[in-house]
């Protein structure tokens, strides 16, 4: 692929990582974001220690704090942003945009409120004739891992497939595969709804808990978040492929997620208040917990792992009670929730 200019907005970890994907890919890239000092630390040290302490940049990746300057004559633009800014930053490019491009995120979560899914806030905020069909990059990936060029496969979906295509191209070299996926609801709500599950895993070990209950809280909560996808319109085969089952193993077992790493301290003890002021980075699966909450009450959909962790998180409930009692559940067959496909029954 030629050279293309894209605008990554956003400097924080998975942002940073990406970014340094794609200028060793031969791209310009442009790092956007609001605080001037982490800005300049990327142009003047090429470093973002708030993330990544021992790594060096190229010093051919630039940091932008003004939009404009950022997007002028982009091809592309990423966002990596917080979900709960993510329409805000949004509107912020409507306005500065002047030309049309690519528009892909990698952002993961659902928001508050509306419950949208990330692709449908940008679809709302940026007019058609600015802007591709939404391309959705996700999947298991750790930016620590990624930023020292491990190996690392991932998504591109989008409901325009050479939207989807042109985003493998631009992302994929030797230690980093994308693969094309036109179902956007699938992979958007498995993007998001790992998150809740990889905190209740988290609580698990700090509980004190081993590999046996790890095992059941990823089958099941994969389960979970399956029937809630479906229900929302996506396909059940994307839960089992790279952005569904992959990226819940690697978030749900893994210290470098953010949101395990969050139920850890819960499961020990630690006030959630505490546990978000000390972790430095926004813990998606805490929102995304009551939104998952909200929609399958909505929609009518049993989601167990998920109700607990959101008693827990926003009724205060006794975490070792609220095991028992999910432990204690009516007993079922394993199958009553399996969804039937078409030609594979």
């Amino acid at each position: 692929m030629t050279q293309k200019k894209i605008a990554v907005l956003g400097p924080g970890s998975w942002g940073t990582a990406l970014s340094q994907v794609l200028n060793d890919n031969g791209h310009e890239v442009r790092i956007w974001g609001n605080v001037p000092e982490q800005i300049s630390e990327i142009n003047t040290q090429h470093t973002n220690t708030r993330y990544f302490k021992d790594i060096v940049l190229d010093s051919k990746i630039k940091g932008y704090d003004d939009l404009t300057t950022a997007l002028d004559g982009v091809d592309a633009v990423l966002f990596v942003v917080p979900t709960k800014v993510t329409r805000l930053v949004a509107k912020q490019v409507a306005e500065t945009l002047e030309h049309k491009v690519v528009v892909m995120h990698a952002s993961k979560g659902l928001e508050q409120g509306t419950h949208e899914r990330i692709s449908t806030i940008l679809e709302e905020e940026i007019p058609a004739n600015l802007r591709s069909e939404v391309v959705v990059v996700s999947g298991p990936s750790h930016a620590e891992e990624t930023i020292v060029r491990d190996l690392t496969l991932i998504t591109a979906a989008s409901k325009n497939l050479d939207d989807a295509k042109f985003v493998q191209n631009l992302f994929s070299n030797d230690y980093f595969r994308l693969y094309t996926n036109d179902d956007v609801i699938g992979v958007e709500t498995a993007a998001a709804l790992k998150n809740v599950i990889a905190v209740g895993a988290g609580a698990l070990h700090g509980l004190g808990f081993g590999d046996n209950a790890k095992a059941a809280i990823i089958t099941r909560g994969l389960a979970e978040i399956t029937r809630l996808g479906v229900a929302m319109g996506a396909s059940p085969m994307t839960y089992i492929g790279l952005s569904g089952v992959g990226d819940l193993i690697v978030t749900g077992t893994s210290v470098h997620s953010r949101n395990w790493r969050a139920g850890d301290a819960l499961g020990r003890g630690e006030k959630l208040a505490d546990i978000e002021a000390n972790m430095g980075m926004v813990i998606e699966g805490v929102s995304t917990t009551k939104v998952a909450h909200e929609l399958a009450e909505t929609l009518e959909i049993d989601m167990p792992i998920v109700d607990t962790i959101y008693n827990v998180i926003y009724n205060n409930k006794d975490i070792r009670d609220s095991i028992v009692e999910l432990m204690r559940r009516e007993a079922r067959p394993e199958n009553e929730y399996i969804i039937e496909i078409k030609g594979l029954n």
